[in-house]
């Protein structure tokens, strides 16, 4: 490997684990907020269980990251490590802040800017970006709409049943879901660095064709748990707690609404921002008790980020590729 390589690898990296210190509340914000478990045993169950989703989900999100957003052909090593780095800074700030973005859509645009340095917008392609809407799609609308519909039929299911049982009932299974939201969030999230990560490889000549090793399925995964292990306390803390009052049950529907569309979307190849999809769901489930018990300010908040997170990493990948290209090609 050259330096030049190692250098962009090591810049993935550390995206990757801004991936994770960001979007750790994905998978452990509503499990703490009730109270099931403790914030060590959440850090640690999300970490190991992110690792887990990225070994065995496959690699068909990172194949859509890797290969059919940007032309192999048409960039180079600036462009990887520009994305890497807008979506690095970006995300350490928001997460300083306390507020969630879409880590997806910020690489996503980093991607688009940087690649505009050194190809222009003709390195784009479509095939890749038609996921990327549909992706958009599953994160806004299809987990509120699984969340308030979930709801709905558990509350008209339980009705009868004492109010102290429900909680201890979906007390025990807000277990299972916050492990199916952590395993899903791995297999999903941890998949769009290994995509990156391999793009940096072919194109540094070390992989002659789009594959991704075992290896880098190991570190990239083993880096975002890490990240996740770190964990963004006061963006825990925005979701957990800011958005709206949440019992166990409501973190179950939460985390399994969240969690069902975030592997029906990694089945198909399609990224998806996670951290859009639990914020839904976490709205759908206060929804269905009053549209007043959403704390629409913070809302506001979180909406304004993820809006800004485009046009932000845009312009930083643009900025980086533009200083990075006469150093690293």
């Amino acid at each position: 490997m050259t330096l030049p390589l190692v250098i962009v690898l090591l810049v993935v990296l550390a995206a990757e684990f801004v991936n994770g210190w960001n979007d750790a509340p994905n998978a452990i914000a509503t499990v703490i907020s009730t109270r099931v478990l403790s914030p060590f045993q959440a850090l640690a169950m999300a970490a190991i269980l992110n690792i887990v989703g990225a070994l065995v989900s496959g690699s068909a999100v990172a194949f859509t990251i890797g290969t059919e957003i940007v032309k192999i052909e048409a960039i180079g090593l600036p462009v990887v490590a520009a994305s890497a780095l807008s979506i690095a800074a970006w995300g350490t700030i928001a997460t300083l802040y306390g507020l969630p973005i879409s880590i997806s859509h910020g690489l996503l645009a980093g991607l688009v800017g940087a690649a505009a340095v050194t190809a222009g917008t003709d390195a784009l392609l479509w095939e890749g970006w038609q996921k990327v809407i549909i992706g958009l799609g599953f994160s806004t609308l299809l987990g509120f709409v699984l969340a308030l519909v979930l709801m709905t039929a558990i509350y008209w299911a339980f009705r009868a049943m004492p109010r102290i049982l429900v909680g201890h009932v979906f007390g025990r299974l807000q277990m299972l879901s916050a492990a199916f939201m952590a395993f899903s969030h791995g297999g999903n999230d941890g998949q769009k660095f290994m995509g990156v990560f391999t793009l940096a490889l072919v194109l540094g000549g070390v992989l002659p064709t789009f594959h991704i090793p075992l290896w880098v399925i190991f570190l990239c995964g083993t880096t975002m748990g890490v990240g996740t292990f770190v964990g963004g306390w006061r963006v825990i803390r925005t979701m957990g707690f800011g958005l709206t009052k949440l019992e166990p049950l409501h973190g179950f529907v939460a985390e399994t609404s969240a969690a069902s569309a975030i592997q029906i979307a990694s089945h198909f190849g399609i990224p998806l921002s996670t951290t859009h999809t639990i914020n839904t769901a976490i709205m759908g489930v206060g929804a269905t008790r009053r549209l007043s018990a959403v704390r629409w300010g913070v809302t506001g908040q979180i909406v304004l980020t993820w809006l800004l997170t485009f046009p932000v990493c845009g312009v930083l990948g643009f900025l980086f590729a533009w200083v990075l290209q006469p150093i690293l090609s």
